[in-house]
């Protein structure tokens, strides 16, 4: 047989004609499910990766676009330069759950201060004070690997070193395979620290690099939450649950109620609304009402 489902188990004051009482009670706070579920895939999908990069010639600003434009708008920020917010720097990187960071190599061979950008102004004295732990990173960076092939692209390694000892997460390290250097202050292990492009002399591969890493940085999690340092102190997503045991025991609550006051001599009357489907049962005494709707068994997909 079908069975009850409860609409409403509110009691309600009625005249001597009973009148449509419309009265919805809100579920449990532990069904209550969806909204926050809608608001934790929010913030998943709508996490933002900041962009930043230093350029001398515009080669690396080039690549940032390409990084940005493949993420996406609704993901990623326009390329910002980071000579325009080396002041704010701070703030502009708390503006990200995740942050993409690309440099040239200028200064070859450099110990230290390798890119020749604003980057080298604020390495060791504004981002030291930084406390950006936890926070995803990648970096990428750009050279010449046939006129500096003992040191292409050094000054990516600097920048991944940088933000390495704040205690940031790093992602989107990559395979040396195919490119054309000897050596590099970019490799950690076996890998570059992170992309690594080459305008100079493989300019057509840069685009196929770009997508690719894309793909693995959203596949390490770039995209997934805040940053590391964010999750100690943020409520966990709530678990999405069944309801169909709970709207189930509720019916047979709700039966069980019908079937007390009735025996009571204060029996429910029903009032069928046909086009509805929804029954009103009113007391005996007009003091009290419940809602009721004849369906089929329901079934909730979790």
């Amino acid at each position: 047989s079908s069975s009850l489902l409860l609409l409403s188990a509110a009691a309600c004051l009625m005249s001597s004609v009973p009148e449509l009482c419309v009265a919805f009670s809100p579920l449990p706070s532990n069904l209550q499910t969806s909204s926050s579920s809608a608001s934790a895939a929010t913030a998943l999908f709508g996490s933002k990766v900041g962009i930043f990069y230093g350029t001398s010639t515009g080669s690396t600003e080039e690549v940032a676009y390409l990084i940005s434009e493949e993420f996406g708008s609704d993901v990623a920020s326009e390329p910002i330069e980071i000579d325009a917010v080396a002041d704010t720097v701070a703030s502009e990187f708390a503006k990200y759950d995740a942050l993409v960071v690309g440099t040239p190599t200028w200064n070859t061979g450099a110990d230290m201060e390798r890119s020749g950008t604003g980057w080298d102004e604020i390495y060791y004295s504004t981002m030291e004070e930084l406390n950006i732990s936890g926070k995803k990173v990648a970096v990428f960076g750009l050279g010449d690997s046939v006129s500096y092939g003992e040191n292409y692209a050094d000054a990516a390694g600097e920048l991944h070193d940088v933000f390495e000892n704040l205690g940031c997460q790093m992602l989107g390290y990559t395979s040396q395979e195919g490119y054309l250097h000897e050596a590099s202050k970019s490799i950690r292990g076996d890998k570059f620290c992170g992309l690594l492009c080459d305008n100079v002399n493989q300019e057509e591969e840069t685009n196929g690099r770009v997508e690719k890493w894309i793909d693995q940085l959203i596949g390490e999690g770039i995209l997934e939450g805040g940053s590391a340092g964010d999750s100690a102190s943020s409520e966990p997503a709530p678990a999405v649950v069944d309801v169909t045991a709970e709207l189930e025991e509720n019916s047979i609550l709700m039966e069980e109620s019908i079937a007390a006051h009735s025996s009571a001599g204060d029996g429910f009357e029903p009032h069928y609304n046909p086009r509805s489907g929804v029954t009103m049962w009113t007391s005996g005494d007009g003091k009290t009402c419940y809602y009721t709707k004849e369906t089929t068994k329901m079934s909730v997909s979790p």
